[in-house]
């Protein structure tokens, strides 16, 4: 066998191996439809993810009301729990001239706290995710 030879054959060979495999004929009948559905787009695993992180939202937003919110306010003397804060905001009318008047009348409240614990518990579940993320990847589970 020539030089020439030994390399088309190899050539060929490496062509084989490159030529895409026809795709699998699509399942029939409905149920195996799903069955295909359910296991190529891993929609068990989803379905697991999800309801898993709506519990551990859960369980942090609880962990952040209930522990953390109270000892932050505890830190801070005379705030109470950082969780039911509220800042009042005054009315305030003007008078002829534009000038504000403050009246007898209890305004607005801002819940401040409301939101710092939801930002907390947002910061908490972003990190916990970003752990888990950098523990897959390094045992290779995508």
């Amino acid at each position: 066998m020539s030089k020439n030879d030994k390399m088309v054959e190899e050539l060929t060979k490496i062509r084989e191996l490159l030529t895409p495999k026809p795709a699998p004929p699509p399942p029939k009948g409905l149920w195996k439809e799903f069955m295909d559905f359910i296991s190529k787009y891993k929609v068990m695993g989803l379905a697991v993810a999800f309801i898993m992180g709506v519990y551990l939202g859960g369980l942090v937003q609880a962990m952040v009301t209930g522990l953390v919110m109270p000892l932050i306010g505890l830190a801070i003397p005379g705030l109470g729990n950082l969780a039911t804060f509220k800042i009042p905001v005054p009315p305030t009318e003007l008078d002829s001239q534009g000038v504000p008047v403050d009246v007898n009348y209890v305004g607005q409240l801002f819940g401040v706290g409301e939101f710092i614990a939801a930002l907390i518990t947002f910061i908490i579940v972003a990190f916990v995710i970003f752990i888990l993320v950098k523990i897959t990847k390094r045992w290779g589970i995508e």
